[in-house]
């Protein structure tokens, strides 16, 4: 009897609700195809949502994890390069010292070399005092150690000690032991100040060395932050991408059964109408 109802079309009511649940499943597929996503939001999956958004936060302070250790590579590179400059005036240094030192040589030649060596040490001091990027200079006298963000938490750090190479006197024992007014004017003094300048040698390619090692870890630890992230971008991709070819297939299905569904409705609103021809 309830079928013949003039007050409650049952098949309408069956009808409509499934067409509600295929245009409700039309409109999640048709959202996944638009956005990529298979969960865009909380309400897709909430669990699923939270660990993506846990990952992305990684992912994104990881950004500043690079950045960071970008900058004291910089910084790093510049001393290095700053610190060869040096060996190499170095040489030239023990090379005119050397020349100095030979007993042979007259006076006036070897105030013209002394006078050559003094340009030369002006010239390690002003490379030393320039040696900054971003307004750090790890190689200068009292020269800052530069650190690193190691972590996407920043609880850990890479850290590259400052070293000085420049003119520091006799105490030195990373750079130059001679001091800034070192001259010589007899074979014997030169031979003095050679001594000093094999010394310095010495402790500032020991200290360049250092340096470099320090500039290594920098960037292979860099390698490994760009790797972890291409991994957690991946692994984000893996949670809530979607499967765009399925939910292609699966559009199509949804547009056909959204179609009959539409016309099974149709016809159960047209049922009804047989119940007039019994009043004529």
């Amino acid at each position: 009897m309830s079928n013949n109802s003039i007050n409650t079309n049952v098949g309408a009511l069956v009808a409509l609700q499934n067409l509600n649940t295929t245009s409700t499943s039309l409109q999640q597929t048709q959202n996944r195809i638009s956005t990529g996503l298979s969960v865009s939001s909380a309400k897709d999956n909430g669990a699923i949502w939270g660990i993506a958004q846990n990952s992305r936060a990684s992912i994104s302070s990881l950004d500043a994890v690079k950045q960071s250790l970008q900058r004291a590579q910089s910084t790093v590179d510049v001393a290095v390069s700053a610190g060869q400059t040096i060996s190499d005036l170095l040489n030239q240094i023990k090379s005119k010292a050397l020349a100095g030192s030979d007993t042979s040589l007259d006076t006036v030649s070897r105030k013209a070399l002394n006078n050559d060596v003094s340009a030369l040490i002006a010239q390690i001091q002003k490379i030393t005092s320039t040696a900054d990027f971003n307004g750090t200079n790890i190689i200068k006298t009292n020269g800052a150690s530069i650190y690193a963000l190691a972590n996407a938490s920043g609880s850990s750090k890479l850290t590259v000690q400052g070293i000085a190479l420049g003119v520091s006197g006799s105490g030195s024992t990373t750079g130059i032991t001679f001091t800034a007014t070192a001259s010589f004017t007899t074979a014997t003094t030169a031979a003095t100040f050679l001594s000093l300048v094999n010394t310095s040698i010495i402790q500032v390619n020991a200290s360049v060395a250092k340096l470099g090692t320090g500039s290594n870890a920098l960037t292979t630890h860099l390698n490994f932050i760009s790797a972890l992230q291409d991994s957690l971008t991946q692994g984000v991709g893996n949670l809530v991408d979607a499967d765009v070819a399925k939910e292609s297939a699966n559009l199509t299905a949804l547009q056909t059964k959204q179609q009959l569904g539409v016309q099974a409705l149709s016809i159960a609103n047209s049922s009804k109408q047989g119940l007039l021809s019994l009043f004529r």
